[in-house]
């Protein structure tokens, strides 16, 4: 069958997912023979013969021994689609010297697909690490980051994307319902920054200030640490000053660039 319905009444082509499930194999697992990725993915060796040939002549992945992986043209790909957020170097900035300053992991995210998706990452000389990176998506309701760019976004897409949420219990700490997640977004506005008490991962808290051009909110940076370190003292006060400060930095620089 060439395509698919969707559950929003539209279509969907097969071989192109299939190529785009291709792809991801190699992403998560790397350089795997063709087998492998037709073991993987339920498909015919012919099949996925198919799509390798195609992707290769497109350079977007290299033959190597008797496997596959994705090329340097998939860096490309990213480096461009990275420059086109206009303020990419302001932020860059910005969350590389709050790293100086705080010793802590700084990310910058964004929301797309009503989740928020990592922009630009760095890490301190004392920071812990943990499993976020450049590209990866993380729910919205669990991270500082999804909730501070939640409580801006229009009216008519927080209810959307809320109404989109599965959520899920990460830690004992986390928001598991869209009345407890409503609650939340209040004091956000309240405040002007968001937290994430150890609610996405155990013994890390987050703080993230949202980034906004007039009544656009463009995403969110912040500033995360284990809890022995972000303390309460810390957090709603040298942090927050710190990271609502860079998140203003970021918006002039925007507006005037």
């Amino acid at each position: 069958m060439a395509n698919a319905p969707t559950g929003d009444g539209g279509r969907r082509i097969q071989a192109v997912e299939i190529t785009l499930n291709l792809i991801n194999v190699l992403q998560s697992e790397g350089q795997l023979g063709v087998t492998e990725i037709a073991d993987r993915l339920d498909h015919s060796k012919s099949t996925i013969h198919s799509h390798l040939q195609t992707l290769e002549d497109r350079k977007l992945i290299v033959k190597e021994n008797d496997g596959y992986r994705l090329s340097l043209q998939i860096l490309n790909m990213a480096k461009n689609v990275r420059d086109q957020v206009g303020n990419y170097d302001v932020i860059k900035s910005q969350v590389d010297e709050l790293v100086e300053e705080t010793g802590e992991i700084v990310q910058f995210g964004i929301e797309e697909h009503g989740k928020v998706s990592y922009l630009y990452k760095a890490t301190g000389e004392q920071s812990v690490e943990t499993v976020s990176r450049v590209g990866m998506r993380q729910p919205m309701y669990s991270t500082s980051l999804g909730k501070a760019i939640l409580t801006y976004l229009p009216e008519g897409r927080i209810e959307e994307i809320i109404q989109s949420m599965d959520f899920e219990a990460k830690t004992s700490e986390t928001i598991t319902s869209s009345t407890e997640l409503y609650e939340e977004l209040d004091r956000i506005e309240d405040n002007g920054y968001a937290i994430d008490d150890e609610e996405n991962i155990k013994g890390l808290r987050c703080i993230a200030a949202p980034v906004r051009d007039g009544e656009t909110v463009l995403g969110a940076i912040s500033i995360t640490g284990p809890s022995s370190r972000v303390t309460d003292d810390r957090l709603h006060g040298e942090l927050a000053e710190t990271v609502q400060r860079a998140a203003n930095i970021i918006e002039l620089n925007t507006k005037f660039s």
